[in-house]
């Protein structure tokens, strides 16, 4: 190490510090000096500054000051200040007025090629791509960029058109991919940028055009527009679709080949004939396997060509730029040269903070950063504002060299570019805040809705002020459309509301966040008016009261009373009332002429309810007192073979008329004779009648239970209060007097709504249907079964959604619309006239599933005289139930009965089976299978012949393996080298034309390659490696060259040959052992005798001899020198066995005088050209080394023909190495190329052979 040296005292007290300013401000940096009179002298890239009306300097004591006016962007360069031996460095970043606040997160680096987004760069997570959050002052697009898709390799181009009429500056657009990545940088083979003005209509209309789409150009885009202080943006999509697979046409591969003289093959096509019949050649499916090696997509990850070649040696570069498809290496070099400029190495910090960190919403995050000095005082700024402690948000701690800077509950207003600031030195960070998704903790319901009701959905999410989308089949629902859907938030609640609902509004309704969604379903029915009470025949007699009354289920439903078919109009005897859901028609003072029909009409529905009005003339007759008893039931509409029918919950009134004097004995009585009770005195004056009920032989009082009756002066009224199935029977009423009796019988029939059906089953299940089977209930209501109703729910639901609305007759019924893989119930309602039954017991739960679509793409991979090897890709759809496996099956040609390939499932796409008969004609198939079943086969187009095809061997050397192999001693050698061949070739490895130690090197050879392997390497282990691959007569070469290397020995006879003044001359020789490789330098080092601590003196010093300078004067030092290559210093150094000292002062050294050297010299190539191979399209240069003096002038040749004016040539020379550089070189620049140099002293040339090889 050096010796340390002391620090000088700077003349500064106050250092001018960097600064930001916005292009056309003005900016002061002030600087304070130790001493008055100190002059300070500033500077601008290193000249002077003269004071002007841009630079205004001042000096005020020891305080003094440089103003810059009119800041412009060539004014952001570094600035200095100079005092006495003193220097300050600092810099001005200029904005631009109009500049956004700078990105949070670090753009990934382009690619050379300038598409969108290279394929090693990492897309930011999918929650960290929040909308746009500024203000939109005003709606500069006249057309958006709209969402667009688009296959691979295919061009597709996006469209923003913006209005200037109203803008005073030229509006400025940037294309964005995802959030920060600005595309203008990207502009190039895959990406162009036009813009285009329209002077008519005043509109510019900006295209952002993408040639050649990749899979990974998917993404979320932004285009931004500004002009002064105006700003829109609008974000879209784009989604790239994998480019349709031809389907392999086996047929094509299918010819068969036949020997021809000489020994060729000559092929047949499968349509032509051949003189020697079906067997007359092999089938060759060589063009099978190029097309499908062809069509082979590689599942290997993204690699980034950045980090591989920061890490990998110059050496290797040329073949990593090979190896993945960079052409530009000129543009590669830049750009690592640019990667590669290491930091100044801070003197404050030990270990500085890392470019980025990352921390959850909510959560506690600690930044550390080590510095130099333990009691060094740091300070923590936050977007360029220091942090000062507020409560517990900020946490600063000081632990040993470390400073921990904690933010406890994290949210988005943390994420910010942090600095820790100690004196004049930073370092810098960025806190990313990532919000943690969204989920969705209540589940939306199925509503069923009547027509023009009110509908609501409402879900919970985890967070409050969560940002959901809604969606109607697919299709966002925008606020734009707030006069039909309102959105509302309470809390971590979400609302979507439908004032009004109508049959458009029926379909699937979604909620999304970025961590799940939730569907339900919504059905509209039609409003059906249904009738509560219908309207009755009355009878009445003259100056008696009537009234119709009727009850509906909509209280809005206004409606008509007609008498025969005529309006009737309310007067003084007539009155028409509505009061909620009761219609009322009530006539006073019945006259004859209000007999008729009466009918009530809903407004706006086509059905009616009708009534009869039977008006009961009174004759007075005078007879005798002696009149028998009759029953009338002719006057009220009834015949003895009358069945009257209720309800079952309804009241039953049976009003019978009655004659008779004396007032007659009613007795009713029902399944058995009533027994009658004595009637009343004859004496009395009035006509009264009395009746009893009697029942199971049982007189019944009228004021006992449910049923009863009741007397009035010319009839009896029969009476059941709430009906029920026991009440039905054949009533007999009896009525009797002195004068005689009468019996009349009414049959009354009380109906009901059926019992509820069992439970149903689900008889078969479809991806997004099911059919439901049931039996017809045990009773049916006194009723026919006019249908069933049925509903159905989530399993995890509460709430039952009809799925027909009229009654479905069968026993069997197909429910759609259902979501693949959730879990349902379904029950089911019985109908009669009556109503509906009660639901039945809900069924088993189940769940719609589909099988998956067939397998796609099968092919054949390889194939035998006995096997055959066979691949496939998955399905496309695989549905909510997954995929279990795959069965194989197959069959010969002609017959039907296809044998499974093996027992069971396979989860693989790809299978090898054997065993099968050779030369037989077979066809394949395969089946995806899930919990539903199996899908449709995907089968071969044509039946495959068992036979194995002769492929010639070949072995493929890796560009990697075509130079050197150069490992170290110790490390670990493990080479591959692919090869082909068929049927499986012999492997033979030799070294040197010996076979190799098996105990030392071990060789590993399958059907597609072989490995060398050695688990330690040695020096012994260099050398030249043979490999041979042979199948019968047939046979490849190839060799590689393993060089292990390891550190050089230490360099001899260390001597020192001279001592003067404050300088010794050294000299050595080099070591005896390099290391198997050169020796790239040597490392000297001196020790004063008196402590023994040694220093560098000289590092990848490339003599055998040097001058130790800078020595103290009185110190005796000795020398000690290291050699070094590759692999490091050597073990053991080398040190000089004299010593030297140096002699105090007072001792004069003369200089000897030495003879001016004259260097003129003729031009001389000290390094000629080298002959070269390139590759075409990849950048060559061919160099060499020249001397001389005067400076020759160089001269290049082609063929002899004078290139120095040719533009694809580039001529460099630097320290005496001449370049020529051809650029991207084709076959046709191949040839005598020729450097000549000339000055006045002579001339030389030197020439050589290039040859440029097609890439293959």
């Amino acid at each position: 190490m050096p010796e340390p040296a002391k620090k000088a005292a700077s003349a500064f007290t106050k250092k001018p510090k960097s600064s930001e300013a916005v292009a056309g401000g003005t900016v002061v940096f002030e600087a304070e000096t130790e001493k008055k009179d100190t002059k300070v002298k500033w500077q601008r890239d290193s000249a002077d500054i003269v004071a002007s009306e841009k630079y205004l300097i001042t000096a005020d004591g020891n305080k003094h000051s440089l103003t810059i006016n009119s800041i412009s962007k060539e004014d952001d360069v570094v600035y200095s200040a100079i005092a006495g031996s003193s220097k300050v460095k600092f810099e001005l970043k200029v904005k631009e007025q109009q500049e956004k606040t700078e990105n949070a997160a670090a753009s990934s680096s382009a690619s050379s090629e300038g598409q969108p987004q290279a394929s090693h760069e990492q897309e930011a997570p999918a929650e960290s791509q929040q909308p746009d959050t500024r203000q939109d002052l005003t709606g500069l697009f006249l057309e958006k960029p709209q969402s667009g898709e688009v296959t691979m390799g295919a061009n597709i181009t996006f469209i923003a058109k913006v209005g200037s009429a109203n803008l005073i500056k030229k509006p400025a657009v940037k294309w964005f991919k995802g959030k920060w990545m600005d595309l203008a940088s990207k502009a190039g083979k895959h990406l162009q940028l036009k813009e285009l003005y329209d002077r008519n209509t005043k509109v510019y209309t900006f295209e952002m055009q993408i040639i050649g789409a990749k899979a990974n150009y998917s993404g979320a885009y932004r285009c931004e527009v500004s002009s002064k202080d105006k700003f829109d943006s609008c974000n879209f999509d784009l989604i790239v679709h994998e480019a349709h697979v031809e389907e392999i046409d086996i047929r094509a591969a299918f010819r068969r080949t036949s020997l021809i003289p000489g020994g060729k093959r000559k092929s047949t096509a499968g349509g032509s004939s051949c003189d020697g019949g079906e067997e007359a050649g092999e089938l060759d499916f060589s063009a099978l396997l190029r097309k499908r090696e062809a069509t082979q997509v590689s599942n290997e990850p993204e690699v980034d060509v950045w980090d591989i070649l920061k890490k990998a040696p110059a050496s290797e570069y040329e073949k990593i730029a090979f190896q993945y498809g960079i052409t530009d290496l000129r543009g590669m070099l830049k750009r690592l040269k640019r990667m590669k400029k290491e930091e100044k190495k801070s003197e404050a910090f030990l270990k500085k903070l890392d470019p980025a960190y990352q921390v959850d919403k909510g959560h506690k995050m600690k930044i550390v950063v080590e510095v130099a000095d333990p009691d060094a005082e740091v300070k923590w700024l936050k977007n360029g504002q220091e942090i000062k402690i507020s409560g517990s948000k900020y946490i600063f701690e000081n632990v040993g060299n470390k400073r921990i800077l904690t933010i406890n509950n994290c949210s988005l207003a943390d994420d910010a570019a942090y600095q820790c600031v100690i004196g004049e030195e930073k370092c810098f960070t960025e806190l990313f805040v990532k919000e943690p998704p969204v989920l969705i903790v209540q589940s939306l319901e199925d509503q069923m809705a009547m027509k023009g009701e009110r509908v609501e959905f409402v879900c919970e999410v985890s967070e409050e002020g969560a940002l959901v989308k809604w969606e109607k089949d697919g299709v966002e629902l925008t606020r734009e459309e707030t006069f039909k859907y309102r959105f509302k938030k309470d809390g971590r609640k979400h609302y979507l509301i439908i004032n009004e609902a109508t049959k458009e509004d029926c379909g699937h309704y979604m909620v999304k966040t970025n961590g799940g969604e939730s569907v339900a379903e919504l059905m509209v029915q039609e409003k059906d008016l249904e009738v509560y009470q219908s309207i009755a025949d009355l009878t009445v007699k003259a100056r008696d009261q009537a009234v119709f009354k009727c009850e509906v289920s909509d209280e809005n439903v206004k409606g008509i009373w007609y008498k025969n078919g005529m309006e009737v109009k309310a007067s003084d005897r007539v009155h028409i009332t509505h009061i909620g859901r009761n219609h009322k028609l009530t006539i006073d003072d019945v006259k004859p002429e209000d007999e008729g029909d009466y009918t009530f009409v809903p407004e706006g529905y086509a059905f009616n309810l009708s009534a009869k009005l039977n008006f009961l003339e009174v004759k007075i007759d005078y007879v005798p007192r002696q009149d028998p008893p009759k029953i009338h039931l002719d006057c009220v509409g009834h015949t003895p073979e009358t069945t009257i029918i209720v309800v079952a919950g309804n009241k039953l009134r049976l009003d019978v008329p009655i004659t008779g004097d004396p007032a007659p004995t009613v007795v009713w009585t029902k399944a058995d004779k009533g027994k009658t009770r004595p009637p009343k005195s004859e004496e009395s004056s009035d006509m009264e009648f009395s009746a009893d009920l009697m029942k199971d032989g049982k007189v019944i009082s009228d004021t006992d239970g449910r049923v009863h009756v009741e007397t009035l002066k010319d009839h009896c009224v029969f009476t059941i209060e709430g009906a029920e199935r026991e009440d039905e029977g054949v009533y007999t009423v009896v009525v009797k007097n002195p004068a005689g009796e009468d019996t009349a019988d009414i049959t009354v029939k009380v109906v009901d709504v059926p019992d509820p059906p069992q439970a149903p089953k689900i008889v078969s299940l479809g991806e997004d249907w099911c059919n439901v089977q049931w039996e017809p209930p045990a009773f049916n209501g006194g009723q026919p079964i006019l249908g069933y109703v049925l509903e159905r729910k989530k399993k995890k639901s509460y709430r039952w959604m009809r799925l027909n609305f009229d009654p479905h007759k069968g026993l069997t019924y197909e429910a759609k619309r259902m979501i693949e893989g959730m879990a349902y119930e379904m029950r089911i309602y019985a109908v009669n006239a009556i109503g509906m039954s009660r639901p039945s017991a809900p069924s088993q739960p189940f769940v719609p599933i589909a099988p998956t679509s067939e397998p796609h793409c099968l092919t054949v991979d390889d194939i035998t005289d006995t096997s055959i090897s066979l691949k496939w890709r998955p399905p496309e759809r695989v549905g909510a139930a997954g995929l279990d496996g795959y069965t194989v099956e197959y069959c010969k040609e002609g017959t039907d009965e296809w044998v499974p390939a093996f027992e069971g499932l396979t989860e693989r796409t790809s299978v090898n089976i054997k065993n099968l008969p050779t030369g037989e004609k077979m066809q394949f198939r395969v089946r995806a299978v899930n919990v539903a079943g199996a899908s449709t086969p995907a089968t071969l187009t044509q039946p495959v012949t068992i036979r194995e095809i002769m492929q010639r061997p070949k072995i493929w050397i890796p560009r990697n393996l075509r130079q050197t192999v150069i490992k170290r001693v110790g490390e670990t050698i493990n080479i591959v080298l692919p090869f082909q061949g068929k049927p499986r070739p012999k492997v033979t490895w030799t070294k040197e034309g010996e076979a190799l130690d098996p105990k030392q090197v071990g060789v590993r050879n399958s059907d597609f390659d072989t490995i060398l392997f050695i688990r330690r390497s040695e020096r012994k282990d260099s050398g030249k490696y043979d490999v041979a691959v042979q199948i019968e007569n047939m046979e490849d070469k190839a060799s590689l060259h393993i060089q292990v290397v390891d550190k050089p020995g230490p360099p001899q006879n260390l001597k020192i040959t001279d001592v003067w003044g404050f300088n010794v001359a050294l000299e050595w020789k080099p070591p005896k052992d390099n290391g198997n490789c050169e020796i790239t330098g040597y490392t000297i080092q001196k020790a004063d005798k008196k402590t023994m601590e040694w220093f560098n003196v000289y590092e990848h010093y490339r003599r055998t001899n040097c001058v130790a300078s800078d020595l103290i004067m009185g110190n005796e030092y000795i020398f000690r020198v290291f050699a070094v290559n590759m692999c490091g210093l050597s073990e053991e150094p080398c040190t000089s066995k004299d010593s030297a000292y140096i002699q105090k002062t007072g001792i004069v050294y003369k200089p000897p005088t030495y003879k001016e050297h004259d260097f003129s010299e003729a031009p001389k190539f000290t390094h000629p050209l080298v002959n070269r191979s390139v590759i075409s399209g990849y950048n060559a240069t061919l160099s060499c080394a020249l001397r001389g003096w005067p400076k020759p002038k160089v001269v290049w040749y082609k063929n002899k023909m004078d290139i120095s004016n040719e533009p694809k040539y580039r001529m460099f020379s630097k320290q005496g190495v001449l370049t020529l550089e051809i650029r991207k070189p084709c076959p046709f620049d191949g040839g005598t190329y020729t450097c000549k140099a000339i000055n006045d002293l002579g001339e030389a040339e030197v020439e050589c052979r290039l040859e440029v090889r097609v890439r293959l």
